[in-house]
């Protein structure tokens, strides 16, 4: 480059390399250059991806459901329904299919993003060279915004000062506002996350409601953009975190539903089966499938059930209901904005679910989540459920979950649940919505049933639009998409589907569709099983539920499609499969012993972070030491919380007395003492036993005399993924530890007597073989 003075930039300047205009040595002999801004494609259409978690295929009106959904009914009356949509069998691999196209293993999530096996189909976070759909689409010029469940990062990264590689700003969104977890409460979220940071909050305000919060920020996003720009499309992936359990519902929302399924699940199967058939979805006389009776994944007939049972288990999913009905609510409102901005007609619009409707609940239901979620090796007097008022099913007060029989409704007419690759697992409902680049010809009832998968979404999308691909990310070369376009079937219903073949792999489930045929394997928890696979074959062109297993007739079809799994696994990355009891714990090690490590937290520290807190006391000795400072009879508060409604502890002081709350997953201890005048050290000490109990003994210490306030023995140990919310030092942030304390006296701040607190973690008490087997099973599903 020279300027018009016709001197040459010297070979020794810097910075010029990359400038399209002239440099002189002065402006008036210079020519300015600006690079190009990205442009859209002419016309180039809004996209709005609405992703529900835990959403079974029979779920939606469009799909079945008694359950009213006119907002997503609407959708498919001008859309499409793709009766034969498959995805992965749990959430972390299912999402990143969906923003990458790239089959799930290959993108580094064989598994939820729960742990870190140090496997390379198991890195749990996006690599360098894996293209998103919203980093393409904003190097084409659209805006980018993401709400909701995030769950592409590991458990260890969700901390201030850890990698964000895999966090949503970092894969190519313009904004987010959500939960980085796989699930969370819907009145009081353990933490929120907005764009790259924590939002520091002590208290919900009355009235919230996760659902309800993220519509607004969604809202927010679009609005904001359009008052900066009128015409810029953007692409928005709303990520529920509903219908994740812990199941919690608004009370207007439940009071809709109240009295909705007193007929039970057997006969809400039926009807829903019935509704698909006249809808289109299935031909008239596909079999549905029976019962599951396999143990671990059976249901009782309803009528089997006793009356306190059936009362219970309608309340169950009753709260369900409800929570769809929220969702459409908030689909409803999405809808209603771009209407008011004229948008509706030029915006894509997509509705599905991660995976299908889930078992997660066991065969009885749940009043206490977090406890049904620690399996393994614990002691017979575990409870699972603990008792609690049936009004309060719904509440904040409780988390609770449905039986499983209510998850084989919800994955009507298909066999099995999230978890496995039986289609009870995989096929979810799918709507898409684009009135003026789609529209419905004279005839079509909107019903595609040609095979799609989940990788197939970003391609199509991007078809759709008309956005090119790059080939490189960050300069790297980027990896080949695995999903093809599936536009030409959306509008064209004689075409045949693109996608013939796909592998599936879960937890040693699999699967294995190639055109119009699906082998499929049932994992029995032997290790020794797990590479040697009980293949099962089916026809699903006739037999979509599964139900008629001919692989004895075709051996020779059993052995080919058996060995085109095993090169598909090997071409995606799914090996190695875990197939020992005694694999070594799937977490890098540095980070427990990091983790590990003593730390003091100053009075006012944000809420840590879950992992971050569990790690401190998750089966072994600890001590809270808590640090006062001229700390009188008058002062009181809370000097330290950990946890929620769902299960956590507390040290607080009220009316001159200490008092030490152990919520044990809802069922709720407290002991009290007085404590001695010139207090300035107050330290709860944990004992922990093989059998995952602790006994806990609180002290006081004045002057260098120490004695005893109070003790607690043999309280049951809170692992897997409790506690939920992590500490707080001053107040009880978040969820309540104790919510009668909290009707009482709010967040209940300490005042600045308060000092610090520190976590001393001592020697683990609990067998290796016993923590590995509770924490692998919380972290494959938590998701």
């Amino acid at each position: 480059m020279s300027g018009n003075d016709g001197n040459s930039i010297p070979a020794h300047a810097r910075g010029y390399e990359d400038f399209g205009g002239a440099v002189g040595r002065t402006t008036s002999v210079s020519t300015p250059w600006w690079p190009p801004e990205p442009e859209p494609p002419a016309g180039a259409p809004n996209i709005v991806v609405v992703l529900v978690d835990d959403l079974g295929y029979s779920d939606v009106g469009p799909f079945g459901a008694e359950i009213p959904t006119p907002n997503i009914d609407r959708l498919a009356r001008s859309g499409f329904r793709l009766s034969n949509y498959h995805t992965t069998p749990v959430c972390s691999p299912a999402r990143a299919a969906l923003l990458t196209g790239v089959n799930p293993h290959r993108a580094g999530y064989g598994s939820v993003a729960n742990s870190d096996p140090g496997f390379p189909g198991l890195r749990l976070e996006l690599a360098d060279d894996v293209l998103t759909l919203p980093e393409i689409l904003r190097e084409s010029g659209y805006a980018t915004f993401a709400v909701g469940k995030w769950h592409l990062v590991r458990d260890a990264d969700m901390s201030p000062g850890r990698s964000r590689k895999s966090w949503p700003l970092q894969r190519g969104f313009d904004s987010y506002y959500g939960s980085l977890e796989g699930l969370n409460s819907f009145f009081n979220p353990n933490q929120l996350i907005a764009d790259n940071s924590v939002v520091d909050v002590d208290e919900y305000p009355d009235g919230y409601y996760v659902t309800d919060d993220l519509t607004d920020r969604a809202i927010d996003q679009i609005t904001a953009l359009r008052a900066h720009d009128s015409d810029k499309p953007f692409f928005l992936y709303f990520a529920h975190i509903a219908m994740h359990g812990p199941h919690q519902a608004k009370a207007d929302d439940l009071a809709r539903h109240r009295g909705r399924y007193a007929e039970g699940w057997d006969e809400v199967r039926r009807k829903r089966f019935a509704r698909q058939i006249a809808d289109g979805l299935f031909d008239p006389g596909t079999p549905i499938a029976e019962r599951n009776t396999e143990p671990g994944y059976d249901a009782p007939r309803w009528d089997d059930l006793n009356d306190d049972e059936k009362r219970r288990y309608q309340r169950y999913q009753e709260v369900y209901a409800a929570l769809v009905d929220s969702v459409d609510q908030s689909v409803g409102r999405l809808i209603g904005l771009l209407e008011d901005l004229g948008e509706l007609e030029d915006t894509i619009i997509v509705f599905t679910s991660d995976n299908g409707g889930t078992a997660e609940g066991g065969a009885t239901g749940t009043r206490s989540y977090f406890s049904q979620f620690v399996h393994g090796p614990v002691p017979d007097d575990w409870e699972r459920d603990v008792p609690h008022d049936e009004e309060l099913i719904g509440s904040a007060d409780l988390g609770v979950h449905y039986p499983r029989g209510w998850g084989q409704a919800s994955n009507t007419p298909f066999r099995f649940y999230k978890g496995q690759t039986f289609a009870g697992g995989v096929r979810v409902p799918f709507v898409m919505s684009w009135p003026s680049g789609l529209p419905r010809t004279e005839g079509d009832n909107g019903v595609r049933r040609q095979f799609s998968y989940v990788t197939d979404l970003a391609p199509t999308l991007l078809e759709l639009a008309g956005v090119p691909t790059p080939a490189t990310r960050q300069g790297v070369p980027a990896v080949e998409r695995d999903g093809v376009s599936i536009a030409e079937v959306l509008r064209d219903p004689a075409a045949s589907s693109p996608h013939i073949e796909q592998y599936a792999e879960f937890g040693g489930h699999r699967g294995f569709y190639r055109d119009g045929w699906k082998l499929l394997s049932l994992h029995d928890h032997r290790p020794d099983h797990v590479d040697a696979p009980r293949w099962q074959l089916y026809d699903v062109r006739t037999d979509p539920a599964e139900t008629n297993d001919v692989a004895a007739e075709h051996p020779d079809l059993v052995a080919e499609l058996a060995r085109a799994w095993d090169a598909a696994a090997w071409h995606n990355t799914v090996f190695p499969l875990f197939d020992t009891a005694d694999a070594p714990q799937r977490r890098r090690p540095a980070e427990d012993r990091r983790y590990a490590s003593p730390v003091r937290i100053l009075a006012g520290t944000p809420t840590l972070e879950r992992y971050r807190s569990s790690r401190l006391i998750a089966y072994r000795d600890f001590d809270v030491i808590v640090e006062l400072r001229g700390w009188s009879a008058e002062d009181e508060g809370v000097l330290v919380a950990h946890g929620d409604q769902q299960g956590g502890y507390l040290l607080a002081v009220e009316d001159g007395r200490l008092t030490f709350t152990f919520n044990s997953y809802g069922r709720i201890q407290r002991v009290t003492g007085a404590l001695p005048p010139g207090t300035d050290t107050v330290t709860l000490r944990a004992a922990a036993t093989p059998r995952v109990r602790w006994d806990f003994t609180v002290l006081a210490s004045a002057s260098g005399d120490e004695t005893v306030v109070a003790s607690l023995p043999d309280a049951v140990q809170l692992v897997g993924m409790a506690p939920w919310t992590g500490i707080s030092v001053g107040r009880d942030a978040r969820g309540a530890v104790d919510p009668q304390l909290r009707r009482r006296r709010g967040v209940f701040r300490a005042g600045p007597a308060l000092v610090a607190v520190t976590y001393r973690p001592g020697p683990v008490r609990v067998p290796e073989d016993v923590r590995r087997e509770i924490d692998d099973h919380a972290a494959d599903h938590a998701d």
